[in-house]
């Protein structure tokens, strides 16, 4: 009797922030973006170099955990999220532990995109949403075996979702994603009237 399973499996966390823990205000974590966006000269300076199309601290601030209080209680949460993902990906960590090691803010401007990537030097990278506007662009996942697909068709448009060369995730506001920093992701266009906002964050096997 023929037999077909499904090999090397590719993993995606998705809950509500507050599964564990205090819920974090969004309305304060939405003003804290904003504030620090506003104030950091030298994040807006590398956007406006770089081309970024509306704000992000990546290139500027390591500390805003230090800055203010809901970001070190954000981390806090996010560190519980981790460690349930751990425990889904089975990975045998030898005594070490995963830790925070880059936190940073996005302010997506209307028309603005974010193009493919993945994050290198970390274990596991994700987002949580602090603002998604109607019309706001999903974040949208490349199969990572698709350079090697070489001569194969293309899918057809009604594939089951695990056979899919991308999927595109929405996430409602509140929401937290994370997936192995080697998954290769992007931001579409942005077709919202208002900017999106959210914060990601990578952690390292320390």
């Amino acid at each position: 009797m023929s037999q077909i399973e499904s090999l090397f499996a590719t993993r995606l966390y998705r809950a509500a922030l507050s599964e564990f823990g205090p819920a974090i205000d969004r309305e304060e974590l939405e003003g804290s973006c904003w504030s620090i966006a506003e104030d950091d000269e030298a994040g807006q300076d590398w956007c406006e170099e770089n081309g970024y199309p509306g704000y992000t601290s990546y290139a500027s601030l390591t500390d805003l955990g230090w800055r203010f209080p809901i970001f070190k209680d954000l981390t806090k949460a996010l560190d519980l999220h981790v460690a349930a993902f751990l425990e889904d990906l089975e990975f045998d960590l030898d005594g070490r532990k995963l830790v925070l090691d880059d936190l940073w803010i996005n302010i997506l401007a209307p028309d603005g995109t974010h193009g493919s990537h993945i994050h290198p030097h970390s274990v596991i990278s994700g987002t949580t949403y602090v603002t998604m506007p109607e019309d706001a662009s999903a974040i949208k996942f490349e199969d990572p075996r698709h350079a090697m697909m070489m001569a194969a068709p293309p899918r057809r448009k009604d594939a089951r979702r695990e056979l899919r060369s991308f999927i595109y995730v929405a996430p409602e506001p509140g929401e937290v994603l994370l997936w192995e920093s080697w998954l290769r992701h992007e931001v579409p266009m942005n077709r919202s009237e208002d900017e999106r906002i959210s914060v990601s964050f990578n952690y390292r096997w320390d």
